[in-house]
């Protein structure tokens, strides 16, 4: 069973175990072997083993490879929470701060 459903190239286990050997990020390479296990047969626990983690991890690191490829491995800032003030209640609150007490 493969994991990618042709978006993202012509991809085997054993492109996948290549890739894993030449990325110079732990944490990709240990996604990509994780999914070459997945390519070569092997469940999706297997995978969760290999890599260290849970089922939805392994699930979202194969959202991710489906996405954007093996790109979509490597580990990006957390997108976090939207700010709580807008700009212009930024700006508004500097004012008072600079304005001093009353």
């Amino acid at each position: 069973m493969g994991v990618c459903h042709g978006c993202c190239g012509d991809y085997d286990a054993a492109r996948l175990r290549e890739l894993a050997k030449r990325s110079e990020d732990a944490n990709q390479t240990r996604r990509l072997l994780a999914l070459a296990a997945i390519y070569d047969g092997g469940s999706r626990t297997e995978a969760a083993k290999i890599g260290g983690v849970g089922l939805q991890t392994v699930r979202d690191w194969v959202l991710a490879f489906n996405a954007e490829g093996p790109p979509g491995l490597v580990n990006g800032k957390a997108p976090g929470n939207a700010p709580l003030l807008t700009q212009a209640h930024r700006q508004a609150l500097l004012e008072i701060v600079e304005s001093g007490p009353t």
